[in-house]
């Protein structure tokens, strides 16, 4: 289904101010679909003949029944419809239509800065329409409000935030009428609902929205600015109000005519099981964040016990072990690290690899001569299921070719380095099982290079053989990879592997 860019970018003879104008529209007219009970269709003029209007966005409401329930984006109008396009786009006035027996269709003009960019159409389904009574009526007024002020150019307005967001207030939610002082003059029954809950036992006809909050508001807390403009719809905000029954998100829309407010819709939300959820959520995050914290300070800890103890050693080999040992743990730690400053069991991995590349070749530069190393391409965020083991391949390969592939005893006379390692890294989603470098599903193939400059693999060497590259190769193993070496022209070594990664939004 086309998107409204879509449509707009390759059919739409508008500017990019139009353009614009026209999203903040339709990411705004949901309010205006449901209180009116109808669809909307948004019509703009193309500059493709013979096909000079195209349909660009629609609404249904979730009030009542829709109207078109196929999807209708792309299309363009029949010669009678054309010319009602042409006639409101021409007056840049509102046009209603002579109506069939069971169909009402409303065209208004879509006004920016004095010109009509569009024509949004309201179509209403008259055999379907709920039976009219307080709520059906006000609603109706409020919609036609609206309406008249998308005809003016003064909806959407460009001060207020647009679409629906977490919290955000919608129709069915609560709905107050404001008269130009503030006055409740109309409540829908899940405004009134909101009201109680906030503590408010009296009429609510007639009382003045702005003395209730207030009112109920807890001793001590420090009022948003914006909540007095909110609370009497002199300004198209939004606001939230937490008392200790209630939290209640609140968005005004001041109703004007031709400039001149005369009054405000307010939408309102009772929000407080979902603030409730989210502090929870909030809580579950921080303890998270705190265990991994913790886990890399102990993880820091062993690893300088490791490289104390090793200091004591007085066997060479017993020494290097320990200092193996300190150094794995230290790229374990490096992964609870970066997970303590997120939000989620994710972590952009490039972070990672570029640290510990950076610390591998720094300390085989300790009193000799320098590696350089590089990062090429993208990890991607990970989970840290495989974050973990793919920080320890990592550290393994890049520490094996800093040591084994550069003599790195002596620093050169000019200070430059002795070579470079670089790591570089590819992903992709892998669609066919031929893909699969083993038949297990899901998840992403992560193709990454180790290759260095040095001396390359010694002649009948066979790698693997070591403690550190078993380490990687059952590692890969159990991500589901392969690994391999050769030698690079004209010197150097390349490592290459390939490892399965889990998906990120579910468990693999």
């Amino acid at each position: 289904m086309p998107t409204l860019r879509d449509v707009l970018d390759h059919k739409a003879a508008l500017s990019r101010a139009d353009a614009d104008w026209l999203h903040r529209l339709v990411g705004d007219w949901q309010m205006v679909a449901d209180l009116s009970f109808s669809d909307l269709t948004l019509w703009v003029p193309t500059d493709d003949p013979p096909d000079d209007w195209v349909l660009v966005a629609h609404a249904r409401p979730t009030t009542g029944p829709n109207f078109y329930h196929d999807d209708v984006v792309g299309n363009t109008p029949d010669p009678g419809r054309r010319e009602i396009l042409d006639q409101v786009l021409r007056t840049i006035r509102p046009v209603d239509p002579p109506q069939a027996e069971s169909v009402r269709e409303q065209y208004v003009p879509v006004v920016r800065a004095g010109r009509a960019v569009g024509v949004l159409v309201r179509h209403t389904d008259l055999h379907s329409m709920r039976q009219q009574g307080g709520l059906e009526v006000n609603y109706v007024q409020l919609a036609q409000a609206l309406l008249r002020m998308i005809g003016q150019g003064a909806f959407p307005s460009e001060l207020a935030p647009t679409g629906v967001g977490r919290g955000t207030p919608r129709v069915g939610d609560g709905v107050l009428r404001l008269d130009a002082d503030g006055l409740i003059e109309y409540a829908s029954p899940n405004g009134i609902s909101a009201l109680r809950r906030l503590g408010h036992t009296d009429q609510v006809a007639g009382a003045d929205l702005s003395e209730i909050v207030t009112a109920r508001l807890p001793t001590g807390v420090t009022l948003d600015e914006t909540m007095p403009l909110v609370l009497t719809g002199r300004a198209p905000w939004g606001t939230e109000i937490e008392t200790v029954r209630i939290n209640l998100t609140l968005r005004a829309v001041p109703l004007l005519d031709h400039g001149s407010r005369y009054g405000a819709m307010i939408l309102l939300r009772d929000v407080s099981e979902l603030r409730r959820r989210e502090r929870e959520l909030m809580t579950k995050d921080a303890t998270i964040r705190e265990i991994h914290h913790r886990v890399k300070n102990n993880l820091q800890t062993v690893s300088a016990l490791l490289r104390l103890q090793s200091r004591r050693m007085g066997d060479a080999g017993a020494r290097a072990a320990l200092q193996e040992a300190g150094r794995r743990v230290a790229t374990v730690a490096l992964v609870h690290d970066t997970l303590s400053h997120g939000f989620d069991e994710t972590v952009l991995f490039d972070e990672i690899a570029v640290r510990i590349a950076r610390a591998t070749v720094e300390v085989a530069s300790q009193g000799g001569a320098r590696v350089a190393a590089e990062h090429r391409g993208t990890f991607g965020r990970i989970r840290a299921e495989d974050a973990t083991p793919l920080a320890m391949i990592l550290a393994e390969l890049v520490h094996n070719a800093v040591e084994h592939a550069f003599d790195t005893s002596r620093p050169t006379e000019d200070g430059a380095p002795v070579g470079t390692v670089v790591v570089e890294a590819s992903r992709a989603e892998a669609t066919r099982a031929g893909d699969q470098p083993t038949s297990a599903p899901g998840g992403d193939l992560l193709t990454v290079t180790v290759s260095d400059d040095g001396r390359g693999l010694p002649e009948g060497h066979q790698p693997g053989t070591g403690l550190g590259m078993q380490i990687v190769q059952a590692l890969i193993g159990d991500l589901r990879g392969e690994i391999s070496w050769e030698t690079q022209e004209p010197h150097g070594t390349v490592v290459r592997f390939v490892v399965r990664l889990r998906g990120l939004s579910a468990e693999s």
